[in-house]
């Protein structure tokens, strides 16, 4: 079995290694991990029992697949530690926003095989997205690999890397617009009249109500959403409004701007 080294110890490695534990593609022993926070090296060695320690080049020693899932701010840095501690033959899956595989590439140097994924959190349940691309030197066994691992908390798309900013604005940050949606939701029903936990029970189990009807119904978004609006009714009265006061534009904003930002870390 091959052994796997998080290179960062953070909520999307956590999500990860738990889609792989529940899944049983790795044992906790087939895992460690390396984080500069007491408490993430508390939380995967107790929780998740997968040894965690602060010294990243030792983790890297040895593993054949290095997840870095640093910020990509300190990505540098960290690839400087790690070229001359890892493998030769390690496959390098980098989970950074906006860092491209040419730049872990060059920082590594000797041709290292590197796929670069954009995963969200929702691998935490099992319900995750991620689309993954590979690099120059990266295989088709490789993708396969990496998609066996983001597999175990959801599900894969393979797209070329130049789409992975979108990715990033629509999957990536994705879940957070639902979040903002929930809260949203339940301060309107606030302001309705409702008592706020009424409020934000009503509203988390419609989203996630809906959610589970997205999932399990071959209907569309627009025609799910036509299914529940009776014309001239009191849902038509809301999705006008909405239309009215530029949802759609607001949500294409929110995403331009998320995938700008994901360029701009790249830099």
């Amino acid at each position: 079995m091959s052994t796997l080294a998080f290179i960062g110890a953070g909520n999307m490695a956590e999500a990860i290694a738990r889609g792989l534990l529940r899944s049983a593609l790795y044992a906790p022993g087939d895992l460690r991990a390396c984080d500069p926070s007491p408490e993430r090296q508390r939380l995967f060695a107790e929780d998740l029992h997968v040894a965690t320690s602060a010294d990243c080049v030792a983790a890297a020693k040895d593993a054949h697949i290095l997840l870095l899932a640093v910020k990509p701010y300190v990505m540098g840095e960290a690839l400087e530690a790690l070229k001359a501690a890892s493998r030769p033959d390690a496959l390098f899956i980098s989970i950074a926003a906006g860092i491209s595989t040419r730049f872990i590439e060059t920082a590594l140097g000797d041709q290292r095989r590197v796929i670069r994924v954009m995963p969200n959190t929702p691998m935490l349940v099992g319900k995750g997205m991620s689309a993954l691309s590979k690099g120059a030197h990266a295989t088709d066994a490789d993708l396969i690999v990496a998609e066996k691992i983001f597999d175990a908390g959801g599900r894969t798309v393979r797209l070329p890397e130049s789409a992975l900013d979108a990715v990033t604005a629509l999957s990536g940050s994705g879940p957070a617009y639902i979040f903002l949606l929930t809260e949203a939701l339940a301060q309107a029903g606030v302001e309705a009249g409702l008592p706020a936990s009424e409020a934000a029970h009503l509203a988390r189990q419609t989203v996630v109500g809906a959610a589970a009807l997205l999932e399990e119904s071959k209907d569309s978004p627009a025609e799910l959403r036509r299914k529940v609006t009776t014309p001239n009714g009191t849902t038509q009265a809301a999705v006008e409004s909405l239309q009215q006061a530029g949802f759609q534009s607001l949500m294409t904003a929110a995403v331009a701007a998320a995938a700008k930002r994901s360029r701009e870390l790249g830099k």
